[in-house]
């Protein structure tokens, strides 16, 4: 894999499920507005040659041997393909002897890498699939923002969807509304920036005494709005080019996200808000919305 020619990638994985099928035209797409190159990846781990079981293992070469070219093979199909949408695009392609996670986290940390983006649920059988679990472990880890797609959305090519940002007030949920003012910018979209609130009678008997104030709703809701447009105004004064709805909801974060988002429309939230424990890469909020999303979602650390 050689970058020395300066070109900046979108990466995808890949393993023949409709979902990975998703991901590599959405990704295509999103390459196309960035101006940025598509790197298709394929994993097909070969098996450990070593310990007891290695003479059994070493009869299993012409099976990874099959492996690798039905590997191959798809990889070669998605560049065809992505080739006769996108003719102009910058397309490369990776086969990897490993763990479809690791082969993606490593294609994600290697130079030039800018997003990327995977399907939410995978075949279970070439490239030991794409699951959930991958893309879990993608945005809890990667260095560069992940989009995970899930098994069925409306495709990005003739819908124009919304960019919606969970906003929290914690610094990776700063880098959320980075992001998503300039995926807004990129695809003339329109910014739904959503903060979330709840009722402080709901946690009054854990807290302790609390001042009488913090239980008028109204006054939560007020906190919250100010909170809001501090949040969203560095962003704002970058990008006054893109169209604004800021909106608290009275809700859980998960619940409101959910209910705001269409198919079309991208969310993104950081990898781990306000709540998070230190030793948890991803936060309850951003995991939740993975597994309730019908669209894409972007995970920000």
């Amino acid at each position: 894999m050689n970058d020395a020619s300066g070109v900046r990638w979108v990466i995808v994985g890949v393993d023949g499920s409709d979902s990975s099928r998703y991901a590599l035209e959405w990704s295509a797409h999103e390459a196309q507005l960035r101006g940025l190159g598509l790197r298709i990846v394929a994993a097909a781990q070969a098996p450990e040659r070593e310990g007891p079981f290695g003479d059994l293992l070493r009869r299993r070469d012409e099976e990874q041997s099959s492996l690798l070219r039905d590997a191959q093979a798809l990889l070669d199909y998605a560049r065809e393909w992505i080739l006769r949408i996108y003719p102009e695009l910058t397309v490369d392609t990776l086969l990897a002897e490993k763990r479809p996670a690791e082969a993606l986290l490593e294609a994600a940390s290697a130079p030039g890498a800018a997003a990327v983006v995977v399907g939410s649920r995978g075949l279970g059988s070439i490239a030991s699939a794409l699951v959930g679990s991958v893309g879990v472990d993608l945005a809890a880890h990667a260095p560069v923002p992940v989009v995970i797609l899930p098994k069925k959305h409306e495709t990005a090519q003739g819908v124009r969807g919304r960019v919606i940002v969970g906003v929290d007030g914690s610094e990776k949920g700063q880098r959320a509304i980075a992001f998503a003012f300039a995926e807004a910018a990129r695809r003339g979209a329109r910014l739904v920036a959503l903060s979330a609130w709840q009722p402080m009678t709901a946690f009054a008997s854990t807290m302790g005494p609390i001042p009488g104030e913090v239980f008028d709703d109204e006054s939560v809701e007020q906190a919250t709005r100010t909170a809001l447009d501090e949040a969203l105004a560095p962003a704002r004064a970058e990008h006054p080019e893109v169209e604004v709805e800021p909106k608290t909801v009275r809700a859980h974060p998960v619940v409101a996200l959910l209910e705001e988002a269409c198919p079309a429309d991208l969310i993104v939230v950081g990898s781990r808000g306000r709540g998070g424990f230190a030793g948890l890469l991803l936060g309850s909020v951003s995991q939740a919305v993975l597994h309730g999303a019908t669209g894409p979602v972007a995970i920000v650390r």
